[in-house]
């Protein structure tokens, strides 16, 4: 009998596509939950899916409930996948109210809700900063006091840096609990900041063990390259995850925490620092790296990582190896003013000297609006490249930030 999975959204964001191709070349029979209309669907999601039910938002349980059940009328449900973390408490809580196998609400909470997270984490040994979720001013005004500055104050189940604020002082502590409306019905995460290098660490991991492992250096940390426009941010997968004695301590950490949070059968994505205090876990979550980050994976090893997850979810062990032959990592090209895209500069140079290595490239056409400098890495902007030797392409990548200029007016 063929294993049924739902899929919540395939159409959005682009990439969702992926996962549907991969699970249907694997062997499972696809039903699609989605937003849009079945007649926007293009000739190859209608290919790769079995069925497709449209809801209002994806993010609504008791929309999404009921498309599950109805579905569950005509088959049985072997699986429900989501992979934006927009979308995952919504599947876990479905999955739970329907009896579908997959990853549990409270692994979702906590692998969302920060505070919680890390409290988890300690409880385990596991080092991490110390941190508060709170909605009261005078508890943050107190664990200020206690900790001292600087802090980081950050969405509770946020994803990545979006509204993560640096607090230096009392008078920013007092305007971050204005920004997160503490005592008027907001929360927040309020955590000691970790000085060091930023990094991440992403699996597969299949019953709680993990089958695949990424590592990928930020350049620089992520709070600086969404707060400053003459920064050209990086980051850079290395090859060298199983041969640098140093990534050691880095994979036992992220296989603790992937066992203290109870993760089973899952992509994950895990964030972390190293600097004088050692190693540090930051935070985790039960999905894929945003800013298509699995398509460097691939490059850099020749496989389909799309597949190889499917192939997890569908048939429970995996089913291709890791070349580690190349790093590979995205440098975002920032225009120099807000407005619209004019020109660009050194674009030439950088095919002549480095075509063979680059994977691909964005280069919005000129009277493109731009986009902010905290919409992320690739709102603009950007090239993608990959090379044999880590350090040699991160000089690479540096010639890229150096040559290539994005004008705009």
């Amino acid at each position: 009998m063929p294993i049924d999975v739902v899929f919540l959204e395939p159409c959005f964001p682009a990439n969702q596509r992926e996962f549907v191709r991969a699970l249907h070349a694997v062997g499972a029979r696809v039903t699609g939950i989605g937003e849009r209309p079945k007649e926007a669907l293009d000739d190859s999601l209608r290919h790769w899916l079995f069925h497709y039910e449209q809801v209002g938002n994806v993010t609504d349980v008791a929309q999404v409930e009921k498309a599950v059940r109805w579905i569950q009328q005509k088959v049985r449900v072997d699986r429900l996948e989501a992979v934006v973390e927009a979308h995952v408490m919504c599947a876990a809580q479905v999955r739970e109210a329907c009896g579908i196998p997959g990853t549990s609400v409270r692994t979702t909470f906590l692998c969302r809700d920060k505070p919680s997270m890390k409290e988890i984490a300690r409880q385990h040994g596991i080092p991490t900063a110390q941190s508060l979720g709170t909605n009261d001013p005078d508890a943050a005004r107190a664990f200020a006091a206690k900790v001292g500055y600087p802090l980081i104050v950050k969405p509770r189940d946020g994803a990545g840096a979006s509204g993560t604020m640096r607090v230096d002082s009392d008078a920013e502590l007092e305007n971050a609990i204005r920004e997160y409306r503490l005592g008027r019905g907001g929360s927040a995460a309020v955590e000691e900041f970790i000085e060091g290098h930023e990094g991440f660490y992403d699996t597969i991991t299949i019953g709680g063990r993990v089958v695949h492992e990424f590592v990928c250096h930020y350049y620089p940390n992520v709070l600086e390259a969404m707060r400053t426009r003459w920064i050209s941010p990086q980051f850079v997968c290395t090859n060298r995850v199983d041969s640098a004695p140093a990534y050691e301590e880095l994979k036992a950490l992220g296989r603790k925490v992937i066992g203290a949070l109870e993760i089973g059968t899952s992509a994950t994505h895990m964030e972390w620092f190293f600097g004088p205090k050692g190693l540090k876990f930051s935070e985790i979550g039960c999905r894929p790296p945003g800013v298509r980050a699995w398509d460097l994976y691939a490059a850099a090893n020749d496989f389909d990582i799309y597949r190889e997850w499917a192939h997890a979810v569908v048939h429970g062990r995996p089913s291709q190896s890791l070349s580690r032959r190349f790093s590979a990592g995205i440098i975002a090209l920032r225009p120099d003013r807000d407005g619209v895209i004019s020109h660009y500069e050194g674009v030439e140079e950088i095919q002549r000297r480095y075509g063979e290595w680059v994977i691909d490239a964005h280069l919005p056409p000129p009277g493109t609006p731009t986009q902010p400098v905290e919409a992320g890495y690739m709102a603009n902007a950007w090239v993608r490249m990959k090379h044999p030797d880590y350090d040699e392409l991160r000089r690479m990548l540096d010639a890229v930030g150096q040559t290539v200029k994005v004008r705009a007016r």
